[in-house]
């Protein structure tokens, strides 16, 4: 188990090299989606303030495409649905 500082740089550093989503990262982590907000929003900055902007970049992309894979994965959904029944 990593301690709770060290906690955030890891996350952050994860999040930054896989472009990663803060549900993806928790589930890498097994920890909830909320801890890790927590952790890279409120502790990062603390720890390392160069990390939690580039962070912060990233989840702002994220946020940005969040529409875009919503949609795309509405369209597999039915896609699948009507091949099922077909």
């Amino acid at each position: 188990m990593i301690g709770e500082g060290n906690r955030c740089v890891v996350l952050g550093t994860y999040i930054v090299e896989n472009n990663a989503t803060v549900r993806s990262t928790a589930k890498q982590f097994g920890i909830s989606k909320s801890t890790v907000h927590q952790d890279i929003t409120s502790k990062l900055p603390k720890e390392n303030k160069a990390l939690y902007e580039k962070v912060k970049a990233v989840l702002n992309k994220n946020k940005q495409e969040r529409h875009i894979r919503g949609g795309e994965a509405t369209k597999r959904k039915y896609k699948e649905m009507k091949s099922r029944t077909a």
